[in-house]
C-alpha cells in the first residue's frame, strides 16, 4: 500500500493540530507558509484519522529513535505503532504526503536557482557531481532538484535525516531515472512545473 497526496496553501484553519502544531505554525513569518503548513498537517491527521478510524484532532504524533544516535528526532510516527507509515514534506507553495505500510519518506523542492545550485552541488556525491557539469546550465537546476529530493526522501525514511552525511555518499543520480539504492525504492513523483519530488519505501515492512 502506497498513497501520495500533493496538498496548495488553503485558508489558515488550526482547528485539527495539536498545541505544539499551533505553535509551530504560528511562529512561521509569511502567512502563506502558515497556511501551507496548516492545511499539510490538517491533511495528514484526516487521511490518518481514516485510517485508524478515530477523530483526527485525537491522533497521537510522535518521533521515532534516531537510528544514528538514538534521540528522539527520528521519522514521524503514530503514538503506539498505530497507523501506517508517513512522511510529509512541504516546501514554497507545494506539500506531499506520502503514506504506505512500511517505512517511508517524501521530499518536495521548488527548483533552485543557477547560484544555488552552483553553491551547493559540491556538497553530492562526486559522480552527482560531475554528472551535472556536463549538463547544459539551464538543465541543471531540475537536474540537482531530481538529484536533491531522492536523497533527502531517503533519508528521511531511514530516519537519519541531513545530519549523517548522506548527501555526499548516497549515489542516487541526477538523470530521468533514480538508481537502485540497497533496500529501498526510490521513485520520483510528478508534480507540478517548477517543482520536483520523490519518495523512497522500504523493501521491508519493519518499523
Amino acid at each position: 500500500m502506497t498513497e501520495i497526496q500533493l496538498v496548495r496553501p488553503a485558508p489558515l484553519d488550526v482547528s485539527l493540530l495539536d498545541a505544539e502544531e499551533r505553535r509551530r505554525a504560528a511562529a512561521l513569518r509569511r502567512p502563506a507558509d502558515r497556511e501551507l503548513y496548516a492545511a499539510a498537517h490538517t491533511a495528514l491527521r484526516v487521511r490518518l484519522g481514516a485510517y485508524l478510524s478515530v477523530d483526527p484532532a485525537t491522533v497521537e504524533l510522535v518521533r521515532l529513535p534516531c537510528p544514528l544516535c538514538g534521540g528522539p528526532h527520528g521519522r514521524p510516527a503514530v503514538a503506539d505503532g498505530a497507523g501506517p507509515h508517513f512522511s510529509l514534506s512541504h516546501t514554497d507553495g507545494l506539500a506531499l504526503l506520502a503514506f504506505a505500510d512500511r517505512p517511508v519518506g517524501a521530499d518536495v523542492e521548488r527548483l533552485p536557482s543557477a547560484s544555488v545550485v552552483a553553491d551547493v552541488t559540491a556538497s553530492l556525491h562526486p559522480q552527482e557531481q560531475t554528472e551535472l557539469s556536463e549538463l547544459p546550465p539551464t538543465e541543471r537546476p531540475l537536474a540537482f532538484a531530481r538529484c536533491w529530493t531522492r536523497k533527502e526522501a531517503y533519508l528521511k525514511g531511514t530516519g537519519e535525516g541531513l545530519a549523517g552525511g548522506g548527501i555526499t555518499s548516497l549515489l542516487a543520480g541526477t538523470g530521468p531515472t533514480p538508481l537502485t539504492v540497497e533496500g529501498w525504492t526510490v521513485r520520483d513523483v510528478a508534480v507540478p512545473e517548477g517543482y520536483a519530488a520523490a519518495i523512497a519505501i522500504a523493501d521491508f515492512p519493519a518499523r
